[in-house]
């Protein structure tokens, strides 16, 4: 009965840190880049855009070269934040990796 008590303390320890990664990740920041630097996106821990930044060079660029730049530094921010909260999920679980858990994103 007693690995059942141990098992069960894990289990515990497990949510808790499990919690406090997800406050972790909820303050993250990423910034992804496109076009040289023309335009920035940043996300939060949740994957919202927090800011986006267009050069003003890029203005006078064709609407689907201005799409495409956009799409492409929001890309690279989501990759950034996926590495970062699994990197942060990975720490809280010790790299045990969750069968089946998969982060939102």
């Amino acid at each position: 009965m007693t690995d059942f008590s141990k098992i069960l303390d894990k289990a515990k320890e497990l949510e808790s840190k499990m919690k406090e990664s997800q406050e972790k990740i909820k303050n993250i920041n990423v910034t992804g880049i496109s076009g040289g630097g023309t335009v920035t996106i940043v996300l939060n821990g949740e994957g919202e855009i927090i800011n986006l930044d267009i050069s003003s060079d890029i203005l006078k660029e064709d609407k689907s070269i201005i799409e495409d730049l956009i799409k492409a530094a929001h890309t690279n921010a989501k990759s950034q934040l996926k590495s970062k909260t699994s990197e942060e999920i990975s720490k809280a679980t010790g790299g045990l990796g969750i069968p089946g858990f998969k982060w939102p994103l």
